[in-house]
């Protein structure tokens, strides 16, 4: 494997050499860099011509050119741009803001359209299958940036009018719990009296929410409380334990009540603490429940150790979730009535909201602020995405499941559980694998229409002014960054498949 994944990463770095080479050459052949100069009406237009070719070496012949920037480059320095700006912060800064995108954009696309995926499999040429069908394929055929101004208009501008007086009409609080109940029904299936019985219950349920909601103004005033978190905490932890363990399994079960009761217990000094803590101390505390609860599905132990573990660690990474969402709610009012927001949380407009940074030092309200600056461009990307992801993973699933293997588990007695999340679900992500590898690399260079729309300074932006300015420093930066992304997550790729799958080794 060593061998392989060696030969791979020294292939990948001369594709990448050649395809700079080629890329210098025709962005310095493309236009003329001092256009701009040629036509000034200063004074000193000749000396100021003179000093931008000193600077970018525009005296030199681009094919000779480009091994200048590529020992600069290897050396850590991608020179400076037009303005004289070091192009080093001009893409450390705008592949910061699109790792903000491509991280929450991707792992919700992924998440959520193999949920999509294998539900729909599973109810293959169900009324369910055929909606999720149809809404897929027209989110996959809609232009980008059609979906980014739907989304700015009338989920970013219509919701932020809509909290000044959030009444929900009766209409909604009759047809919402309607498609619902329609919804779990088609998920969960089985047969009619189960379905009917799904219905009823997902309505009721629903509207209830949705009524408690209205009359509560829960939307300007959020919060989950330590009954929610209990809540949601057991349900999750029965779920998990459900779809990673089985009912069989008691100790599992055990495991995932008691790190929800964990969680219980450690939500008060949390929200007493929670003014003191940043990102890293978050994470680290993430980490932390995540350790507690393998630890607790270990001690519990039974005749499997690590389903017990694995069932407490995700209760517990959820749990922990839950607890955090419920501190950022506690931090909304706060956030929504300040001078800068005026009511309106909902960003449209750039990555953050002017000024807050110094009017306050809040965690939670600034990271609060950039996660509603977020919201509208990661549904925008992810709708794209999850289109795909869902149709892939439901033929990769409805494939897989045809197999041999899969009929024979079947005849040996093997719970349809077992063999939906044990056998063929891994084997199903195998091809998916490789469609997020390559997604990856192109997410990374910047979603230039959708940062467009909501003015994000990202590497797509990057890229677009480097084009329209002939800046070649500033747009090789960006192919050196998304060219070394895509040969990473490739590579990551050919060890997930050995993951995914004992069989696929490579030993030479």
């Amino acid at each position: 494997m060593l061998t392989f994944l060696s030969r791979r990463l020294i292939a990948s770095i001369l594709v990448l050499f050649v395809a700079s080479y080629i890329v210098y050459v025709l962005a310095a052949t493309a236009g003329d860099p001092l256009a701009e100069l040629r036509t000034s009406t200063a004074r000193n237009k000749q000396a100021l011509i003179d000093q931008r070719i000193q600077e970018l070496q525009l005296n030199v012949p681009a094919p000779l050119r480009y091994f200048l920037w590529l020992g600069d480059a290897i050396r850590g320095n991608l020179g400076t741009n037009l303005q004289g700006q070091s192009v080093n912060t001009q893409v450390a800064n705008a592949a910061g803001v699109t790792i903000q995108l491509l991280t929450a954009s991707l792992v919700l696309a992924v998440i959520i359209g193999i949920l999509i995926g294998i539900t729909s499999a599973l109810r293959q040429y169900s009324g369910y299958d055929y909606t999720v069908t149809f809404l897929a394929f027209l989110a996959f055929s809609l232009p980008s940036f059609f979906i980014a101004v739907v989304l700015k208009a009338y989920v970013g501008i219509a919701f932020n009018n809509f909290l000044g007086a959030p009444n929900i009409p009766w209409y909604l609080l009759i047809i919402i719990p309607l498609v619902l109940g329609f919804l779990w029904m088609g998920i969960i299936g089985g047969v009619a009296k189960t379905r009917w019985l799904v219905f009823g219950i997902a309505t009721v349920v629903s509207f209830a929410v949705l009524l408690y909601i209205d009359l509560t103004n829960w939307l300007n005033y959020p919060g989950l409380s330590i009954v929610g978190v209990g809540l949601l905490s057991l349900g999750a932890g029965v779920l998990v334990h459900l779809l990673t363990a089985g009912s069989g399994n008691k100790k599992s079960l055990y495991t995932a009540v008691t790190v929800a009761v964990i969680g219980m217990a450690v939500y008060y000094p949390f929200m007493l603490l929670s003014d003191r803590l940043n990102l890293w101390t978050l994470l680290l505390l993430g980490v932390v429940a995540i350790v507690v609860g393998a630890a607790v599905g270990y001690f519990f132990g039974g005749h499997d150790r690590a389903q017990s573990a694995r069932t407490g660690a995700i209760t517990a990474f959820l749990t922990g979730g839950f607890i955090v969402i419920d501190r950022y709610m506690r931090a909304w009012p706060v956030y929504t009535q300040s001078s800068y927001i005026n009511g309106r949380p909902i960003g449209t407009v750039g990555a953050v909201t002017p000024n807050l940074a110094e009017a306050t030092s809040s965690f939670w309200i600034l990271s609060l602020d950039s996660l509603t600056h977020l919201l509208l461009p990661t549904i925008s990307l992810m709708l794209i995405s999850l289109a795909a992801y869902s149709r892939y993973s439901r033929a990769n699933l409805l494939d897989v499941m045809n197999q041999d293997y899969i009929r024979t588990a079947r005849a040996k007695g093997v719970n349809e559980r077992t063999v939906v999340m044990r056998h063929a679900f891994r084997n199903a992500l195998i091809p998916l694998t490789t469609i997020v590898a390559f997604d990856v690399g192109g997410l990374i260079g910047g979603a230039i229409i959708t940062e467009t729309v909501f003015a994000w300074k990202g590497m797509g932006d990057l890229f677009n002014q480097a084009l329209r300015q002939v800046d070649v420093n500033p747009m090789m930066g960006f192919f050196l960054v998304t060219g070394a992304v895509a040969i990473v997550f490739n590579i990551l790729a050919d060890l997930a498949y050995s993951a995914l799958d004992p069989r696929i080794r490579v030993t030479v």
